[in-house]
């Protein structure tokens, strides 16, 4: 069978299958069950990064820091439109450069012996 036959019979099954799903019924996620770390904060990153990320996506992103997480949150507002205001943006990095970054791991309480 020729390739171009083969591919628009896959969008064909495709769409069928996207439209039957859609009319069979709602779709609907689970919901969170992750949250951010609740230390000062954390007000702003719900508010600002929940709207785009979960919780899950920003804890499992790299240990960066504080330098880097404020690039981060620069691209988001200004490459993705992140409605952040820009006298929060060292506020936001900091946060997450305490909680989910470099110095998040420096800042662990010692290990007993």
């Amino acid at each position: 069978m020729p390739m171009i036959i083969q591919r628009f019979l896959i969008a064909v099954a495709s769409f069928l299958i996207v439209g039957l799903l859609a009319a069979t019924g709602r779709f609907s996620l689970p919901p969170e069950s992750a949250a951010l770390k609740t230390r000062p904060g954390v007000e702003l990153a719900n508010s600002q990064c929940l709207l785009c990320h979960s919780a899950d996506y920003i804890s499992t992103q790299p240990r960066l820091s504080t330098a880097q997480w404020r690039s981060v949150v620069v691209k988001m507002q200004t490459k993705y439109g992140a409605p952040v205001a820009t006298n929060q943006i060292d506020n936001l990095a900091d946060y997450f450069a305490r909680n989910y970054g470099v110095r998040a791991a420096t800042n662990t309480a010692p290990a007993a012996k």
